[in-house]
């Protein structure tokens, strides 16, 4: 191993050598960087190139202020994000500046032993650049990226809120007149009961009326009746699919149930039909996509302190990035489709102290609810 006065000469030497090709390194480096047209910062180049040059070059007599050498390389990494150029490229003409100042330095007809300690000093202040850069390229990209998140997620919102508000003032004038026309078929039906087709018009009517209660509970101005019976679950099942029998005749679906005589829950009947309704239709709609052998599986029994009703099908899997996004307002795959159903069946079960989830696969795609057993 050197000494202090070999390796002070040593780079003296150097420094004379170095500095008196400066121009030729500055040149060299230039012509093998990899630069693009669109770098805002492009015409830096030669001068970030000359600085890191001088802070080489004064490493050599005194030891490297590495505050210094970290505020440079965060600087020229703020420089890279903000030309929004890869991290590949950077690194790239970091490390090409490195090999022309080794290639300088060896060239320099200085003894090998005398530069051993210099290039492991030149080694360690490119390693020590190159990381303090890339750490700070990567913190400012991630906060980027979270930025970027946080004004999707609050656009979201936003708009979430005003289709909640159009949904809300769109219904509720609508309602008014709607209820009066369910009420006057009833009357004319009472009246004359052989009038033709006014028990579909009817159905029609609900079925409408049952579409602008979901836009209600998506706005959250409708106030949601707190009252709760207990309900047998078997006969609330048995109902449901004597209701849409029609639909089930028409898809060719069979149903299976399972769920013990006395089995009871403790809840708002109309809204837990709306939610076990709605996953119902939604299984028979996902079932057309299916040739032969249409089945849906109902199941429900206790577990503990819940209550667990699980509603499948073996319909088409549906994609993971939708289950994802499944219970989401607004969100559905039907050409037709509002999207508001699910969104409306979580808000529903989760406000009875439940959840509610889907798992699916090529073999069976299932929708499982707990609710609190309170018996």
């Amino acid at each position: 191993m050197k000494g202090p006065e070999q390796m002070n000469q040593a780079a003296a030497e150097l420094i004379y050598y170095l500095e008196s090709n400066l121009s030729f390194f500055l040149k060299s480096w230039k012509e093998k960087s990899v630069m693009s047209e669109d770098d805002v910062h492009k015409d830096k180049l030669v001068l970030n190139g000359l600085s890191m040059f001088e802070l080489i070059k004064n490493s050599l007599i005194t030891p490297i202020d590495e505050e210094k050498l970290k505020t440079f390389a965060c600087k020229l990494a703020e420089e890279r994000v903000e030309a929004n150029i890869n991290i590949g490229e950077f690194v790239y003409n970091v490390n090409l500046g490195r090999s022309e100042i080794l290639k300088y330095i060896y060239r320099s007809g200085i003894d090998h032993d005398k530069l051993e300690p210099i290039f492991e000093e030149v080694n360690r202040i490119f390693d020590l650049f190159s990381y303090h850069a890339v750490s700070k390229y990567t913190e400012m990209k991630e906060k980027q990226l979270q930025d970027k998140i946080h004004y999707i997620d609050q656009s979201h919102q936003e708009r979430l809120t005003i289709l909640g508000q159009m949904a809300s003032t769109f219904v509720h004038e609508f309602r008014n007149p709607l209820t009066a026309v369910i009420g006057f078929v009833k009357l004319i039906g009472n009246d004359n009961p052989d009038v033709k087709y006014l028990d579909i018009i009817s159905h029609e009517l609900n079925q409408l009326n049952y579409k602008i209660s979901q836009f209600l509970h998506v706005s959250k101005k409708e106030l949601i009746d707190n009252q709760q019976e207990e309900v047998s679950l078997h006969s609330m099942f048995t109902e449901i699919t004597e209701f849409i029998y029609a639909s089930i005749l028409d898809g060719d679906v069979n149903v299976s149930t399972d769920i013990a005589d006395d089995i009871s829950i403790t809840v708002n009947e109309d809204e837990i039909r709306q939610v076990l309704l709605n996953i119902l239709m939604n299984s028979i709609d996902a079932l057309r996509q299916r040739e032969t052998d249409r089945s849906i599986t109902i199941k429900g029994h206790r577990c503990d302190k819940e209550i667990v009703v699980s509603i499948s099908n073996n319909g088409p899997a549906i994609p993971k990035e939708s289950l994802d996004t499944i219970f989401e307002p607004f969100y559905t795959t039907k050409e037709f489709g509002t999207g508001i159903g699910l969104f409306v069946c979580k808000k529903i079960i989760e406000k009875h102290g439940g959840t509610i989830s889907c798992s699916s696969d090529s073999y069976l795609t299932e929708f499982k609810i707990t609710l609190p057993n309170n018996h």
